[in-house]
């Protein structure tokens, strides 16, 4: 297959030369790219020399369509990207330099590459993957019309000696590239979640308490909150209840951060004992509805700590992730809880009959919920 050259109106995609090893050396040492890719790390000069050199091979056996995406006035480097056609299949990949993020270039790129790959390839379908947790490559396929199809796990290995991590997977159809232009309200709110995700997780000043992420040190306390008579009888939380738990709660924690699928929470008072969690939980991608449980310490209750924590994530979700609903559920009988809902401003909407299988048994369920256009 002959190298071919793509443009629109400012860049230009082409065939790697060996003047672009400088280039390329340079843009690798971003601790991104080396995070995210499978670039060598640490990256090495002859590195760069290997990959550049190595690409026009790849064009005539077919196996890699390699792009350098550059600005066509500067020639300036901008990104890269390459079709995977080896093995039968299509894997679109992609980095882009630090130097030229926030210009959604890696999309018009991206963009051009596979409107080539089904105009003049007839591809029946492009896969693209990433590590969980590579959120700005997320969005990028999402704009492009990638659809998530699930999670590879421990599917990727982005260096040579790494673990194997969990990858996300999507596929792209003839037919369903999405065209340029602004991001329609679905994805105006991915790119709100992807902004936060890629984040540390914060800590959230609540007044009297702080929302702070779990931490290894939280197991003892989480083990003898989660051994309190209410929780086996309201909760599903695995009876008895041991310092393993515990422990697989706060690498939850991690995971569900690491992931975007929501965020879990220790309500403290600050620099103090966990006195109970804040659990928010996504509901798809991008997420427009969240669903919250939470839990207070017995020394805890009775002195606002659920309340103000379940304000404040609340508050923080609809601020930070754009979701328009949070819900909120709760077996029948369980008074503490509704009060505490109620308090935080959630509206009661109904039961739902045999909703949850509580040890098995199926029980019923209050729901209700708060909504981003409710007073706070």
């Amino acid at each position: 297959m002959d190298p071919v050259v793509l443009t629109d109106d400012e860049l230009t995609l082409r065939c790697w030369r060996p003047d672009d090893a400088p280039a390329v050396y340079r843009a690798c040492q971003d601790p991104d790219i080396r995070r995210w890719t499978t670039v060598p790390s640490p990256y090495a000069e002859e590195d760069a020399v290997r990959f550049v050199t190595d690409a026009p091979g790849r064009w005539a056996d077919g196996t890699v369509a390699g792009f350098g995406v550059f600005d066509s006035a500067s020639g300036a480097l901008l990104g890269s990207q390459g079709l995977d056609l080896a093995g039968g299949s299509a894997e679109l990949g992609y980095w882009s330099a630090p130097w030229a993020r926030g210009r959604r270039v890696t999309e018009r790129a991206g963009r051009l590459v596979l409107r080539w790959a089904f105009d003049t390839l007839a591809l029946h379908r492009v896969r693209w993957r990433a590590v969980v947790g590579n959120h700005a490559s997320r969005l990028v396929a999402a704009r492009l019309g990638m659809r998530l199809e699930g999670v590879v796990r421990s599917g990727l290995l982005p260096h040579d000696g790494d673990e194997p991590q969990d990858g996300w997977l999507a596929g792209l159809l003839p037919g369903e590239l999405r065209p340029a232009g602004p991001d329609d309200p679905a994805l105006a709110r991915a790119a709100r979640q992807a902004r936060t995700y890629l984040a540390a997780q914060p800590t959230i000043d609540a007044g009297r308490y702080v929302l702070r992420p779990l931490a290894e040190a939280d197991v003892p306390a989480l083990v003898e909150l989660c051994r309190d008579p209410a929780m086996a009888e309201f909760t599903t939380v695995p009876v008895p209840y041991q310092p393993s738990h515990a422990a697989f709660f706060v690498r939850l924690a991690r995971d569900r951060w690491a992931a975007g699928d929501g965020a879990i929470f220790a309500v403290a008072e600050p620099a103090g004992r966990l006195l109970g969690t804040m659990d928010l939980r996504l509901v798809d991608w991008p997420a427009r509805i969240a669903e919250v449980g939470y839990s207070a310490a017995p020394q805890a209750r009775g002195r606002g700590v659920g309340t103000t924590g379940l304000s404040a994530v609340c508050d923080w979700a609809f601020d930070a992730l754009a979701v328009d609903r949070i819900e909120w559920r709760a077996y029948v009988g369980n008074l503490a809880s509704r009060r505490v809902a109620e308090k935080a401003g959630f509206t009661v909407e109904g039961t739902e009959r045999g909703h949850t299988l509580h040890r098995g048994t199926p029980v019923d369920t209050w729901y209700g919920a708060k909504l981003a256009a409710d007073p706070r």
